[in-house]
């Protein structure tokens, strides 16, 4: 999930890691507007990570064993992206760090889908190097 639309030239990328992730997992991709109840679109049971500069960052082997812990709970995890002004979303089971540099929203979405991509890569023991 994410605040705001997604534009170009981001769009592209966005497709391409859908379609290479499409293989591995079951995804779906929910936009909302600035200021819409973030609450109210998350999925019912869903695990709630919310990128936020302060979460846990990991590396990609730790990052795959977080996703394939999340997948034996049997509890499909929620991303939640934040819009150019961030977000807080106080009852998130998780909070998730892509690094400590701040990233322009719609580029964090790429890189959370290529480090999915990477982490299913990994799981099924496929090589990804780059």
């Amino acid at each position: 999930m994410a605040v705001g639309r997604l534009r170009p030239p981001f769009q592209d990328d966005v497709q391409h890691y859908q379609k290479l992730l499409a293989r591995h997992a079951r995804l779906e991709l929910i936009e909302v507007r600035e200021g819409d109840g973030v609450h109210r679109r998350l999925p019912e049971r869903a695990f709630t990570s919310l990128l936020a500069i302060d979460g846990r960052a990991y590396d990609s082997r730790a990052f795959a064993g977080f996703l394939e812990e999340r997948r034996q709970s049997g509890r499909d995890v929620c991303f939640v992206i934040g819009g150019p002004y961030g977000l807080d979303l106080e009852d998130a089971d998780h909070r998730l760090s892509l690094g400590p540099l701040t990233l322009p929203h719609q580029l964090a979405r790429v890189v959370l889908l290529e480090q999915l991509y990477r982490a299913h890569k990994i799981l099924a023991g496929e090589p990804y190097h780059y």
